[in-house]
C-alpha cells in the first residue's frame, strides 16, 4: 500500500506544481513537469502490470499444448499457425521455448504439439490464451475456396519446479512404454526406442515425450509436463470447487471458443472474453499478443464479467 500511497503523493505534488508554474507562464518548469509526468506515468504502468501476476505460479515458466479440433487439414494448419504464434510471442519476450512431443498432420499441420516456454512470467502471460481458438478464412486446401471455420484448443500448465511445489508420483500407477521417434530429427530418430510415452493410471492422463537425443531425456522432460498436468487438474479442480459453492456454473469440456481470428471476408481478430480486438491479423499471427492477453488479464483481476461471444464472422 505504501507504494501507492508515494505514486499518489507525487501525483498530487506534480498537479501543484504545474498549476503554479501555468500562473507564472514558466515554460521550463511546466517541461520538467511534462518530464517527471511521463515518468511517473511509467512507473505507475510498471506497478499496476505487476499487479496481474500475483498469482502463485505466475512468476515461472509455463508448458503450453496445441490441439488441432475436427476440420482434417484445415485444422492442422491452424494447429501449426497457432504455435508460429506462441513461438514469435515467446522470441519478442526473449523466452526460451522447446518442443517437447509434437504429432504431424496427416497432410499438413500438426495434430497436436506440447512446447516447454521458460522465462519470468510466462505462465502468468500464457495462462491468458487458455481456451477454443477460432479461424475464419477461405481455406487454401478447398479447390472451390470457400471460407472455413475452424478450431483448436490451448492448453497453458504452470511449469512445476520441485523446489516450490511437490508433486509426488507413485512409479506403480504409471505405465512407461518406449518407441521409435516420428518425424524430424537427429540420427537417432526412427532407429532407437528413445521416445517415451507415460499413462497415470489414477487420472487417466497421457503424455509423452519424442524431440530429445535419449530415453533417459525424453522420461525427465515427460515427468515433467506430467508433474505439470496434475497441478493444472488441481488447481481447475479447486477453482471449479470455489465456483460451484458461490453458485456458478461449471462447463466442462471444450466450451466456447475465447478468440476469433477472421480472415476472410475482412480482417478481425477479437477476444470474446473481454470484447478487445483489431484488425491487424498479421500483427497478432505474428507474435503481438501483449494487449489481447492484458486486457484478460486485467479482465481477471477485476473480476469483470465475460463480454459474450458476439458476431465476428
Amino acid at each position: 500500500m505504501q507504494l501507492w500511497r508515494d505514486l499518489e503523493s507525487r501525483a498530487t505534488s506534480l498537479d501543484e506544481l504545474f498549476d503554479l508554474a501555468s500562473e507564472a507562464d514558466d515554460a521550463e518548469m511546466l517541461a520538467e513537469i511534462g518530464r517527471d509526468a511521463q515518468a511517473l506515468r511509467s512507473t505507475f504502468e510498471q506497478e499496476r502490470t505487476a499487479l496481474l501476476f500475483s498469482g502463485e505460479y505466475d512468476g515461472g515458466g509455463a508448458i503450453i499444448s496445441i490441439s488441432a479440433g475436427a476440420g482434417g487439414t484445415e485444422a492442422t494448419d491452424w494447429a501449426e499457425m497457432l504455435l508460429r504464434m506462441y513461438l514469435r510471442w515467446a522470441e519478442r519476450h526473449r523466452f526460451k521455448t522447446e518442443i517437447v512431443d509434437q504429432t504431424e498432420g496427416e497432410q499438413t499441420g500438426l495434430k497436436s504439439v506440447t512446447v516447454e516456454v521458460g522465462g519470468r512470467r510466462a505462465y502468468g502471460w500464457l495462462r491468458a490464451e487458455r481456451g477454443v481458438h477460432r479461424l475464419v478464412r477461405i481455406s487454401p486446401y478447398d479447390s472451390q475456396k470457400r471460407r472455413q471455420t475452424t478450431f483448436a484448443l490451448v492448453e497453458v500448465l504452470p511449469e512445476v519446479d520441485d523446489d516450490v511445489v511437490e508433486i509426488v508420483l507413485d512409479w506403480d500407477e504409471i505405465r512407461v512404454d518406449t518407441y521409435r521417434s516420428q518425424g524430424a530429427g537427429g540420427q537417432h530418430v526412427n532407429k532407437t526406442d528413445s521416445a517415451v510415452r507415460l499413462t497415470h493410471f489414477p487420472s487417466g492422463l497421457v503424455v509423452q515425450s519424442q524431440n530429445e537425443r535419449s530415453q533417459t531425456q525424453n522420461k525427465e522432460t515427460a515427468t515433467r509436463v506430467l508433474k505439470a498436468r496434475l497441478l493444472e487438474r488441481a488447481l481447475e479442480e479447486k477453482e471449479a470447487e470455489l465456483r460451484r459453492l458461490k453458485g456458478e456454473h461449471v462447463e466442462a469440456g471444450w466450451g466456447n471458443q475465447i478468440r476469433s481470428y477472421v480472415l476472410h471476408p475482412y480482417q478481425m481478430v477479437k477476444d470474446h472474453r473481454t470484447g478487445q480486438e483489431t484488425s491487424n491479423t498479421a500483427a497478432v499471427l505474428d507474435g503481438e499478443l501483449d494487449v489481447l492477453m492484458q486486457a484478460e488479464l486485467e479482465r481477471e483481476a477485476t473480476g469483470a464479467p465475460v463480454a459474450g461471444a458476439g458476431e465476428v464472422a
